[in-house]
């Protein structure tokens, strides 16, 4: 099967996940979920789906025992919505792309910063000019 078809079909799982997951899943774990991406093997058997929480970091292990746990009722879901001929198994994966997007993006600020400005130096004292002495 050509890569394009495996991309488009993998695309399309994304969005009906995304909105299985927004508007049908009542579990407490999952929420303030993103889902980046889904990548599906070639016999279309397994997705790996990659998500994001906007939650403290504390709260990604129970997001993804919640998600784990909905496998199966997202799954026939999927299978309402999808018009092909197999349903992939779902394995979720919590994806720290952005995170380490950010924490890049920030040290590379940081480099290229100017550094900090020093005071400048305190001016030398100076004197009044002396007047010259005529004679007279």
């Amino acid at each position: 099967m050509s890569t394009a078809r495996l991309a488009r079909i993998a695309d399309q799982i994304q969005r009906e996940l995304a909105e299985l997951v927004r508007l049908e899943m009542r579990d407490p774990r999952v929420k303030l979920v993103t889902l980046t991406g889904v990548e599906l093997s070639r016999d279309q058997s397994h997705a790996k789906v990659f998500f994001t929480t906007l939650g403290p970091a504390e709260d990604v292990a129970a997001c993804i025992e919640g998600l784990s746990r909905a496998a199966g009722f997202l799954r026939v879901g999927l299978a309402h919505r999808l018009s092909t001929r197999t349903v992939p198994e779902l394995h979720f994966e919590y994806d720290d792309s952005i995170e380490r997007g950010v924490k890049l993006s920030r040290l590379i600020d940081e480099a290229v910063a100017p550094p900090p400005a020093s005071p400048p130096p305190a001016p030398a004292p100076t004197r009044a000019p002396r007047r010259k002495r005529t004679a007279g």
